[in-house]
């Protein structure tokens, strides 16, 4: 058994999209000697590096052509289909010949591709373990696509949880031109397929997710948990013609970047899932961006805490509606936090509701005239001046909460390719799905 891994291929400004790179290599390999080529992955990295466009992809293909051959055949498609005239494209490949199951893939292989999807690595990382086990490597610039695409050869072992998509790709002329997509059959499609295929459209938005925006080959791509299911959608669109489409079997949808942590030792540029008590009211700012501080729970009773430990979270204007939920919040709020941390701020991506206040201490009225009570001064409690009614402090009243016990999330249309959606199930609580 031989894995291609690939990784940087595409530009922010000049297109591509690395996998097309491997579908384009996964042809040649099968025109030449018709070997077979079991799957192609296409494997969601850290999405907090620095180092990325913006979905942070890398991709694997698994088949029993000869290593040698397939090397060449990768490098080949390679250099003719990277976007190396960009500085930030340094394209990396990586050959290993042996089974991409875990009994065959190295410890310290696996381990790569694990933080891979968490942490940060350096070039030097990805070099050292190529050099220990002589994978076949080659690579354009500093050759940081080394990192992806030994992380790709690493990952059928290293990750347990995976989901698919259907990726279909226009005629190369019509690259970087708008793409002629109906919306109404999406929309159509979307529903047929909904709930085993998510991310589709965004209804709230009025958004077709699957069909991005960028210069690239892809016309659309749709994704789900039932592989015939997501070709089926696809096919229902109408659109442009389609020259060539591909299954990939992913990690996205799957919440593998997140890793449990406390609010006093997240970092940046790592995924985390905290939990936490809401330490201040939401506060839209300029941009109509909303924030909100969460501490720490209370300390256990053996445990000796001077201040409590406290992050910033955020939800950015383009996650649309899911900011009301998070404006509906309110001191004392008890909730589990997910999303990226970068300068020490949490990049809210779902959140789960874990216990509400439900009522608030407000100034008590008279019972006989039901005017408001003052003051009867310090620690002396409320009184009416008119009736002489009083009371010794406030009274509790119930609050009417925008929100129930359970788990939100931002709508598709700002969901991360890696990130579960709700409809997927598994959670810990009951969900609210977004549409």
């Amino acid at each position: 058994m031989t894995v291609v891994g690939i990784d940087d291929t595409d530009s922010r400004e000049r297109g591509m999209c690395t996998t097309y790179v491997a579908t384009e290599i996964a042809d040649q390999l099968r025109r030449n000697g018709s070997p077979v080529v079991s799957r192609l992955l296409l494997v969601r990295l850290n999405p907090a590096i620095k180092y990325k466009t913006r979905g942070n992809a890398a991709l694997a293909i698994h088949t029993d052509c000869d290593p040698d051959r397939a090397f060449a055949v990768a490098r080949k498609r390679l250099e003719a289909l990277a976007k190396t005239e960009d500085e930030r494209t340094n394209p990396g490949l990586v050959v290993a010949d042996h089974d991409p199951e875990e009994r065959d893939v190295p410890d310290d292989v696996r381990e790569f591709a694990r933080a891979a999807v968490r942490d940060k690595l350096r070039i030097a990382d990805a070099t050292d373990v190529l050099e220990r086990h002589g994978y076949r490597s080659w690579h354009a610039g500093d050759g940081r696509g080394r990192i992806g695409a030994l992380a790709a050869i690493g990952s059928w072992a290293a990750l347990e949880e995976w989901t698919y998509e259907y990726i279909s790709y226009r005629d190369s002329d019509r690259w970087g031109t708008p793409r002629d997509v109906d919306r109404e059959s999406v929309v159509v499609a979307a529903d047929w397929g909904y709930p085993d295929v998510w991310d589709t459209v965004d209804r709230g938005e009025g958004e077709t997710v699957c069909v991005p925006h960028t210069p690239g080959p892809i016309l659309h791509g749709i994704r789900g948990d039932d592989p015939a299911a997501t070709r089926s959608v696809a096919e229902q669109i109408e659109s442009e013609p389609v020259t060539a489409s591909q299954l990939f079997v992913t990690n996205q949808g799957t919440d593998v970047h997140l890793q449990k942590g406390t609010l006093g030792a997240v970092e940046n540029g790592r995924a985390y899932r905290l939990e936490g008590r809401v330490a201040t009211e939401p506060e839209t700012r300029r941009g109509g961006h909303v924030f909100v501080d969460l501490e720490a729970p209370a300390p256990a009773a053996n445990e000796v805490r001077n201040e409590p430990d406290r992050l910033t979270c955020a939800a950015f204007e383009p996650t649309k509606r899911f900011r009301d939920r998070v404006r509906a919040l309110r001191i004392g709020d008890r909730i589990t936090a997910c999303g990226e941390v970068s300068d020490g701020t949490l990049k809210l991506e779902k959140f789960a509701v874990r216990d509400l206040v439900r009522t608030e201490p407000v100034t008590p009225t008279c019972p006989d005239c039901s005017r408001t009570m003052e003051s009867a001064g310090r620690n002396q409690g409320y009184r009416c001046r008119t009736c002489e009614t009083s009371r010794d402090g406030k009274v509790e009243r119930s609050l009417d909460r925008g929100l129930e016990i359970g788990w939100y999330e931002v709508p598709p249309c700002a969901r991360r390719h890696i990130a579960k959606p709700l409809i997927r199930g598994g959670f810990d609580a009951p969900t609210h799905p977004e549409r």
